[in-house]
């Protein structure tokens, strides 16, 4: 059964990885930074900045910028997420003869 220890152990490893990266923040900008936004990794907005020149613009190009931030700080967390898991993952091994339910 030491396939199985060995399987449990890397789980349990993700998993503190996991918790890690759910408390990690970003900050995704558009506008050359006159929006940003910051978020945890759990995708969870914690905090928007607006310049103050930018509340002078149309509604729509406010809402423009908002959406690009908040994709830019998207794309850096599943990034991140993905870096963090990526060394895990490459060695995460299943047990001879273990098959997915899937």
């Amino acid at each position: 059964m030491k396939g199985l220890g060995d399987l449990m152990k890397q789980a349990q490893a993700m998993q503190k990885i996991q918790e890690e990266m759910a408390n990690r923040t970003v900050c995704g900008e558009s506008g050359a930074g006159m929006v940003k936004v910051t978020m945890n990794g759990r995708h969870d907005v914690k905090r928007v900045e607006l310049s103050e020149e930018l509340l002078q613009e149309e509604k729509s190009i406010l809402e423009d910028l908002l959406a690009a931030a908040v994709n830019d700080a998207v794309r850096k967390v599943e990034q991140e997420n993905k870096e963090a898991m990526g060394d895990l993952a490459s060695g995460f091994q299943m047990p001879p003869g273990f098959k997915m339910p899937f």
